[in-house]
């Protein structure tokens, strides 16, 4: 068996006890709040971040670049290990190509050398990227030969969903991803849009007045869409709302059945 390692961007909100149990390399992406630079891993609480929103304050990111990449997952090829990146989505950063061209540049000077790399867009963040690591983890704990791993992983990536609702509109309208009147109209009349991905890219599916109408309606929309669900995994990630995050997993679980369920927050 072929030793592995699975690297992932801080965008994945993995469980703090995992991150030191299971020992997973973390790439951290910045970001500037307050003409403050901090790194996901050791930058404000959520408490501190959201406080800093709340006050007005803009927060931007910076994404790595491929050098910085490069860095992070030549020690592991070193020691001899396979390597499998799992990047943001392409469609919302650039830190997936970085990544692309960290494997590029490091194959280009090294050849393939034996060394196997694979660098994923996960088409999603947080709870979704939580998935696809775990089911890379799954597959690498099978033994499957490393390019039945990848073919394995990018189908499922292909074919995950992911659905979010906001309770506030204000930080996409702050980032010119929402016009002020549409954020306006939604915050007079309660709207709360139903929000997923496609191809990575955020799409609005569906509204409803209020948060736990709209909280029931992703439900709906998700177990429709999952199809069979017994042998899946329902990953919720909540933002310092945990009681939130259980009426979804008790709505979600009265309509059907899962392999497994985890409960996680988001970084």
């Amino acid at each position: 068996m072929r030793d592995y390692v699975i690297t992932v961007n801080s965008t994945v909100d993995l469980p703090k006890e995992w991150l030191e149990e299971r020992k997973v390399p973390v790439i951290p992406l910045k970001y500037t709040i307050d003409n403050e630079t901090y790194t996901d891993m050791e930058g404000l609480s959520s408490k501190e971040f959201f406080e800093k929103l709340r006050d007005g304050k803009m927060a931007t990111t910076s994404q790595i670049n491929p050098e910085e990449a490069r860095a992070q997952l030549e020690p592991f090829l070193k020691e001899g290990k396979d390597v499998l990146h799992l990047g943001f989505s392409s469609g919302l950063s650039g830190t997936y190509n970085s990544a692309v061209l960290a494997k590029k540049l490091y194959e280009e000077e090294h050849g393939q050398d034996g060394k196997n790399i694979a660098v994923f867009s996960s088409d999603s963040a947080s709870s979704g990227e939580l998935n696809i690591a775990l089911y890379i983890q799954s597959l690498c704990q099978a033994s499957l030969p490393f390019e039945e791993i990848e073919e394995k992983t990018r189908s499922f990536i292909k074919n995950m969903r992911t659905y979010f609702v906001l309770e506030s509109l204000d930080t996409l309208r702050k980032n010119g991803r929402l016009t002020g009147l549409q954020a306006f109209f939604a915050t007079a009349l309660n709207i709360k849009p139903v929000m997923g991905a496609d191809s990575g890219v955020i799409i609005k599916l569906d509204q409803a007045r209020g948060i736990n109408k709209a909280l029931t309606r992703m439900a709906d929309i998700a177990i429709r869409e999952a199809g069979e669900t017994k042998d899946k995994v329902l990953i919720i990630a909540h933002c310092n709302n945990p009681e939130r995050a259980e009426v979804v997993k008790n709505e979600m679980c009265r309509q059907a059945s899962f392999k497994d369920v985890i409960i996680t927050e988001t970084a």
